[in-house]
């Protein structure tokens, strides 16, 4: 599924991006520090000048069924990058997509061009499964890296309190706990 030596790539990245933002490897990472700290701005819909109120209406729409399942979309603007998420999603969801965007950007995945139908509606193609993969992985060690996994297991943390303090939803913190067989070095 992944090169050889991708995993392994991850979870250094994750430590060296803490060390570099002065947080020990088993420290909480909040996404929005590292968009910063890479020069990515980050946005809500509401941020976007010149957008009305009833296009900002819909986009934020939580029925299940509107245009507001949207979760994040990525922009180069000349050179610089804007992510902009959608705010009515929970915190640990805004904070999985935003770094989900994140990971992108750092392994240079090429983002698809956006364009507009004749009706004015935003259409943007998607990844392929590959790409997506390794963001999924890139972004999920850098929110929840084993060290950080490890730390939380040690001090007999309760999941929730984790993953509030990992700005993730306790399903996040549950699949990274078995995909990295922490849960079973402690059971």
């Amino acid at each position: 599924m992944f090169k050889r030596g991708f995993k392994s790539w991850c979870e250094r990245y994750a430590a060296e991006k803490r060390l570099e933002l002065d947080l020990k490897s088993s420290d909480p990472l909040d996404p929005r520090l590292l968009a910063s700290n890479l020069g990515i701005l980050v946005w809500g819909p509401e941020d976007v000048p010149g957008l009305n109120k009833e296009s900002l209406e819909i986009l934020l729409r939580n029925d299940g069924k509107s245009i507001s399942d949207w979760s994040a979309v990525t922009i180069d603007i000349e050179k610089t990058k804007l992510v902009i998420l959608n705010s009515s999603h929970s915190h640990g969801r805004q904070s999985s997509d935003l770094m989900h965007e994140l990971a992108h950007i750092i392994l240079d995945h090429k983002s698809h061009a956006a364009d507009s139908s004749a009706e004015g509606v935003l259409l943007l193609s998607a990844y392929d499964k590959d790409l997506e993969d390794e963001a999924d992985w890139l972004s999920s060690c850098l929110l929840l890296p084993r060290d950080a996994l490890v730390s939380i297991m040690y001090k007999k943390m309760d999941l929730a309190e984790a993953a509030k303090l990992f700005l993730v939803s306790l399903p996040m913190l549950r699949y990274r706990m078995s995909m990295t067989g922490v849960a079973r070095q402690f059971t």
